[in-house]
């Protein structure tokens, strides 16, 4: 990408914050104040050139050449870059991931080339372009990538109009969206090859530190936000008013919790609520008002308080990294790369290959959302419940088959890697397609003589009996999957299926939200006891 410097009329400019930018202008005031990080350096004068990462100031003592790499520039006569349209290819759509985890992604792609990725403030709000350079960052210029980060909605639009090659969404791309697309030649939009999961995330519920409150249920948020429910006291807490901040219209975030909590995406708001711009700025005003509540992506809670979230059916969850890939926490959501098919530039595709490996797993996590590695984990917290329902079950047939899953629950270990059917279906989606790979990449890992479980589990619907058949099967078609695709390299590991049909659901089986999450079959290590 091809990078001209000017000079720029500017309240003051920083490198610690990559330069600041405007359209291209002459200041008459070309006033700047140069300073070393540590303070030992400071230069005052007029800005008569920048050049070569030079700057060159007319001083009272004369013309001095200071290099950029030692100081930071403040005051009007600052240096700004006018980005060239002539980038790589561009990435548009959802604050949520432009803000923090683009970017990385951007930087862990470049280093995974060999080079290292500079990241510039761009001219339009919103704008980062990340220059790819070479060996380390000392050779040639390999590419550039635009991230413009916006709204949700966004995403699709750019998309539509061709002024972006990837979108970023913090939803799924909705049907009419789709059709859209599909009918303007970019081909079926949900397809694995338009449609990538980049991380997983929770749309945590968070309130100020000092709230006693620590759990809330889906029906209290949504009397809290209907405005049906306007005081703590009615939560158990003091007081006090509730203060309800929300996200914006186009809002992606704000479009994943009103479904999470009403159904709906449209929710007409009650009196008093405050809309905010982003996760940033709804952890501040939240953090700094003690009768608020809000809520922000996993990766923005910025020491506000997480509150536990409860279904209907009295089921807790945790708004932690498990739960999240898992997707059993009830405002978990997927943020999405999207792409047309008809358009994708090689660079684009090999970036997007990039952005969902484990190569990637390390900067997404470093960006504080969740990636999509395999996590392992104790099951006691789905035991104790199961145990103290076990006594409450008539049916025998069904209490000794409870009383077998509480005594398997104690042996066996379970992974994060859970795959999900469409209703009464033995067919994997979309996403389960690629996480095979990584489930089969971390048994490869595992010592010899390695037991594992592979178990199903169904939604109510249908008889009790019918639903352990259909679960089993479920287990089955998964086990000859893993088997297919590992093509005998899984000697270290031995299987069993399982089928547990309705027992132990991970949500309410009253909507169908909640039967398509039950609908699943987890992944066990049997446990070193």
């Amino acid at each position: 990408m091809k990078m001209k410097r000017t000079l720029l009329n500017s309240a003051a400019c920083s490198l610690a914050a990559l330069m600041c930018f405007s359209l291209p202008t002459y200041a008459q005031d070309k006033a700047v104040t140069l300073l070393s990080s540590d303070g030992s350096l400071k230069v005052e004068g007029d800005l008569i050139d920048f050049v070569d990462g030079l700057y060159v100031v007319r001083t009272v003592l004369g013309d001095i050449r200071i290099s950029e790499s030692r100081v930071q520039c403040s005051g009007p006569g600052c240096p700004a870059d006018e980005v060239d349209a002539d980038v790589t290819f561009r990435i548009a759509g959802s604050d949520t991931l432009g803000d923090q985890l683009l970017p990385l992604i951007v930087t862990g792609y470049a280093a995974e080339q060999g080079g290292e990725a500079q990241l510039i403030t761009g001219n339009g709000d919103g704008q980062v372009i990340a220059e790819m350079v070479a060996d380390g960052g000392f050779g040639d210029e390999i590419g550039s990538i635009m991230i413009e980060s916006t709204s949700a909605a966004n995403s699709f639009e750019s998309l539509a109009d061709q002024s972006a090659e990837i979108g970023m969404s913090s939803r799924r791309i909705t049907r009419e969206e789709a059709r859209a697309l599909r009918d303007a030649g970019a081909g079926s939009m949900v397809s694995i090859n338009s449609e990538r999961v980049v991380a997983v995330d929770s749309i945590v519920i968070i309130t100020h530190p000092s709230n006693p409150v620590d759990t809330v249920s889906l029906e209290q948020l949504s009397g809290i936000y209907a405005g049906r429910i306007t005081n703590w006291s009615e939560l158990g807490g003091l007081d006090a008013p509730i203060k309800i901040y929300a996200r914006g219209e186009g809002s992606g975030t704000r479009s994943e919790f009103n479904l999470g909590v009403f159904g709906s995406i449209n929710i007409d708001s009650p009196a008093g609520l405050t809309v905010v711009a982003g996760n940033t700025e709804m952890a501040a005003a939240v953090n700094a008002d003690e009768t608020a509540i809000g809520y922000v992506g996993y990766a923005f809670q910025r020491g506000a308080k997480p509150l536990s979230v409860a279904n209907s059916c009295g089921i807790k969850t945790l708004p932690n990294a498990f739960s999240a890939k898992t997707e059993e926490y009830p405002l978990n959501r997927r943020l999405y790369l999207y792409s047309r098919q008809d358009n994708l530039s090689e660079d684009a595709r090999n970036f997007l290959d990039f952005a969902i490996s484990e190569g990637a797993d390390g900067v997404v996590a470093k960006s504080g959302f969740i990636n999509l590695a395999v996590e392992r984990q104790q099951q006691e917290v789905v035991r104790d419940r199961l145990s103290a329902e076990i006594g409450q079950t008539p049916d025998p047939y069904e209490r000794s088959l409870m009383t077998r899953l509480v005594g398997d629950l104690d042996e066996w270990d379970r992974l994060s890697s859970t795959f999900r059917f469409a209703s009464g279906s033995s067919r994997l989606d979309a996403k389960a397609q690629r996480d095979m790979d990584r489930l089969i990449t971390f048994l490869k890992s595992q010592p010899g003589n390695t037991e594992v479980a592979v178990v199903g589990f169904t939604d109510s619907d249908g008889e009790f009996e019918s639903n352990e058949r259909l679960a089993y099967g479920r287990a089955e078609s998964v086990a000859q999957e893993i088997s297919a695709l590992a093509q005998g390299e899984l000697e270290n590991v031995s299987f069993v299926s399982k089928g547990f049909g309705e027992l132990a659901p991970a949500a309410c089986n009253t909507t169908a939200q909640g039967k398509s999450i039950n609908r699943r079959v987890e992944i066990w290590v049997r446990n070193p006891a």
